[in-house]
Order: structure tokens, then sequence, then C-alpha cells
């Protein structure tokens, strides 16, 4: 395995501290958000600065239950998640969460709650790259029952609900989920009535990374999962205030801190 520093990420084995778990958010200014919290809920100091930096990827190290863990934001979409894996997988890391924002496409999913996903429809390019459109990409079984545990006992006091199930992933924000509000005002023909097929069909919500990231553990024999914090809705209004991205992030981040906890505990740690 290689000890050189990665191109991308610029990450080597000595900067990791032996991590074998990584939290992935898409935006680089969740990264500190996140160490910082994880540094909070166990009595840690602040992390003052990254591990690393260069272009989408911001990674800070934070340690859980004694255990180095590390915070690498992806970007947005297939491609840069793609190399954020990829990267971190030549360096030992064997768990990877994404942690992120969604838009709910069924109702009674409120602005919030919590999506677990347990699969996701491939409307990628990236995972095509890695297996054939008719491999599933599904989370890893301990992944998402550590999730789907964490979800439970922390809901109640968050105020929010948790939906389990099935996230259609896309390459694009505007298009393939069927916006109208695109420079172009026109939805290829493609995805016309698409959300309403995906709605019937029960899918959950959109976003734009699990297709890829679970795509690729589950080919490379990887642990992978999904938690994201709903921000918008497409059966209400879908314009995404301040209070609401705040609101779906720090519920996703909470969940997927206590999901690592309890990953680390099974695993011996």
């Amino acid at each position: 395995m290689p000890t050189r520093d990665m191109y991308h990420l610029d990450l080597n084995r000595e900067k990791i501290r032996g991590a074998r778990i990584v939290l992935l958010p898409g935006d680089p200014a969740r990264s500190p958000l996140i160490a910082g919290k994880i540094a909070e809920q166990y009595g840690m100091p602040r992390p003052q600065r990254p591990l690393a930096y260069n272009r989408e990827f911001c990674t800070y190290l934070a340690t859980v239950k004694g255990m180095p863990v590390l915070v690498t934001s992806t970007g947005i979409g297939g491609p840069s998640t793609a190399i954020a894996v990829d990267e971190l997988a030549q360096l030992g890391v064997q768990t990877f969460i994404r942690v992120g924002t969604t838009g709910a496409i069924q109702d009674g999913i409120a602005i919030g709650d919590i999506v677990l996903t347990s699969g996701s429809v491939r409307l990628d390019g990236a995972s095509t790259q890695y297996a054939p459109i008719e491999y599933p990409a599904v989370a890893h079984h301990e992944v998402l029952a550590a999730l789907i545990e964490a979800a439970k006992s922390l809901t109640p006091a968050l105020g929010c609900r948790y939906h389990v199930g099935i996230t259609c992933s896309t390459d694009t924000f505007y298009q393939a989920q069927e916006r109208t509000d695109s420079f172009a005002r026109y939805i290829p023909r493609r995805f016309q009535g698409m959300t309403e097929e995906w709605r019937r069909l029960r899918v959950l919500n959109y976003e734009m990374e699990s297709a890829t990231l679970l795509t690729m553990c589950n080919a490379f024999g990887l642990r992978g999962g999904c938690v994201t914090g709903v921000i918008g809705s497409r059966t209400a209004d879908e314009q995404i205030t301040p209070e609401a991205l705040k609101l779906g992030q720090d519920h996703a981040i909470a969940v997927a801190v206590k999901a690592v906890e309890l990953l680390i505990r099974a695993d011996g740690g």
C-alpha cells in the first residue's frame, strides 16, 4: 500500500494516524463543523486547522472514543466522490459514511427529518465506471444498522423522524431532479415526469453522491452508508431557508457521529 501523499487529497498514512472510518460531507465548510462537533461532544480540543485542504477535499482528523476518525469533504457529485473514496481506500480507510443534506419527494417527510439510504437509484455516470448498471448500490448492513440505531436513539430528542429507504442519486441538480428553475427552463424528455415515477416507486429523496459511494464500497469490499438531513420538499415549499439548512445539517451530523461511535464499539474499539 502506498505511503506517498495522495495526489488529490494531499493525505498519507502517517497523516491519518491509522483512521479506518471517514465521514464524507459534500461541502468543504462542513468538515471543520463536523470535526468541531465531534470534539465538543467527546470533550476534546477543537481542531484549529485542517489535516489537508486541496481543491474540494478538506480533511480534518477527529477522535471518537479514543479512535481516529477522518472527516473529508467530497465536493458535489459522483466524480469527485469517486476520487475521495479511492484515495482514502488506498490509505487503509474501510468504512465510509456520507453525511449531507437532501430534498424529500414523498409526503410525510418533514424539514429536519433524517433519511437513511438503504440503496440508491444509480442515475449517475461515475458509478457505471466501477460496475455495470445492473449492479446494486446498497448500503453495508453494519453501517445501515448503526445509522438506524443512532437515529432511533437521537430523533426523539432532536424533534424529528427518520426514514429508511431508497434514494435517487443524480449527476445534475437541475435537469435530472426535474427542476424547472434552471437557466434552460427545460427538462429533457428522459426526465419529464420522473419525480412522480420515483414517488410511486417509493423512492424517498434526491441527492448526488450516494450511488457512486455505495457502488464503489461494495465493489471494493468496503463498508458504505449514507445519512442525509432534509432541507427541502418537492411536495411542499421547496424554497431552502437558512433555518432549514441548519436543521437538516445538524440532525444528519448528530446521527452520523453517533453511528460512528456504535461502529467503533461493535468493531471492538
